[in-house]
């Protein structure tokens, strides 16, 4: 199920969208306030975002950009008012992929969010092919589920891939405990938990061989993934 992240402040015009979306079999996560949504971003992790420009607190612009910063491969989709062409020409600037004017029908707004996952579904498998991520002295192929120190060569099952992809794109940064088990077994219950330190330990053995990697447990809190600077 395809999974949209949706920002609107007018609350008649979100109840409809959200409605019509989610008959349509896509599931829909409503956010009403600017300052809601990176927390919301972290916790639903979705596939798409359809963000209004003018939104209360922080407008959606900025929040493309903090998305972006954090996902540059996320499809975002601007909702906007006939008189924001400027805001417009921003939002492209900011990530953004395309824009939809209001007020617009339901068969036009589905239409470019099909298109966008289609456009974007294209563009990361051709990058992810070829993509490969320096941890130390290891080379992390996320597609082919390998982590290769010189002649050693792991194979990564998939939630010990997903979970090393997590902590590298948090490298150097705090990284909160029940967040990730949100994104990465989607619930943060008890056994999920007893799972992740297993998992942690099982990532840490195979890191060892470099001493300037370190999963480090912050007491309290969650993790920091070390790596070098580069």
């Amino acid at each position: 199920m395809i999974k949209i992240l949706y920002v609107e402040d007018e609350v008649f015009l979100a109840k409809i969208v959200k409605e019509s979306l989610e008959s349509r079999g896509f599931q829909v996560n409503l956010q009403e306030d600017g300052n809601t949504v990176m927390d919301a971003f972290h916790r639903f992790q979705p596939d798409i975002c359809v963000l209004d420009i003018m939104l209360p607190h922080q407008d959606g612009i900025s929040l493309a950009k903090s998305i972006k910063d954090l996902h540059p491969e996320m499809p975002i989709l601007f909702l906007t008012a006939k008189t924001q062409a400027q805001d417009v020409v921003e939002g492209f600037k900011a990530g953004g992929n395309d824009y939809i004017r209001k007020p617009f029908s339901m068969e036009e707004l589905i239409l470019r969010i099909q298109n966008l996952l289609q456009l974007t579904h294209i563009s990361r498998k051709e990058n992810q092919e070829n993509k490969e991520y320096w941890v130390g002295t290891f080379r992390f192929h996320p597609l082919r589920q390998t982590l290769i120190s010189g002649d050693q060569e792991y194979v990564l099952s998939h939630r010990e891939t997903q979970l090393l992809n997590y902590l590298y794109e948090q490298k150097n940064d705090v990284i909160d405990r029940s967040l990730l088990l949100k994104s990465v077994w989607g619930d943060d219950s008890i056994f999920n938990s007893r799972n992740l330190d297993v998992y942690i330990n099982k990532l840490r053995n195979y890191l060892n061989a470099d001493p300037g990697v370190e999963i480090r447990t912050l007491k309290g809190v969650g993790y920091r993934f070390i790596l070098p600077q580069s």
